[in-house]
């Protein structure tokens, strides 16, 4: 059986699953936010780093991509999503491709959500100490800063506005902020 997963976040650009079809997708009524931490990617147990989430907002519109999947590609991706993420349901919009909805159809499918109940969520925060948390931590996976910029250019690539990842870009990119 096959089913849709709505990336928002490294999933967008770090594709290390197998899959049948990559949409541009969105999500309504859900906005990204660098609220959860990244003890295990992207920064430790002693000085996480902040990686996105979804966060309730009836008037949002997440952009991000939409695969196709094999259930079994679930076992890779719930390891990969752990650290306080959870499956949930979500209906997304698709836009054309080659593959086998037109552009506007809906599916329904799911994404991986850190909700505010989890041990590493770090919820909101003033911009200026996000930006430096993420200038500072760095992670098995990488520094914080290159998933942000990862984000920010794959983002772009989709013609996708965000203004909380477009500020945090902007602050990083300023003098005193590294």
């Amino acid at each position: 059986m096959q089913h849709w997963v709505f990336g928002y976040g490294s999933l967008i650009w770090r594709v290390d699953f197998p899959h049948h079809d990559r949409r541009r997708a969105d999500v309504r009524g859900w906005a990204r936010r660098f609220w959860q931490g990244s003890h295990d990617h992207r920064g430790t147990p002693d000085a996480p780093g902040r990686v996105v989430t979804l966060v309730e907002d009836a008037d949002a519109v997440c952009v991000g991509a939409a695969y196709r999947v094999d259930e079994a590609v679930f076992e890779h991706l719930d390891h990969r999503e752990k650290n306080g993420y959870e499956r949930v349901p979500v209906t997304m919009g698709l836009s054309a491709t080659n593959g086998a909805a037109p552009d506007g159809d809906t599916v329904d499918g799911v994404t991986y959500i850190a909700s505010p109940g989890n041990v590493a969520f770090l919820g909101p925060a003033d911009m200026d100490d996000m930006v430096a948390q993420i200038a500072r931590s760095r992670g098995p996976s990488g520094s914080n800063r290159d998933y942000l910029f990862q984000l920010a250019a794959a983002l772009d690539d989709l013609g996708a506005e965000d203004r909380h990842v477009e500020a945090l870009v902007e602050r990083l990119r300023l003098p005193g902020a590294r």
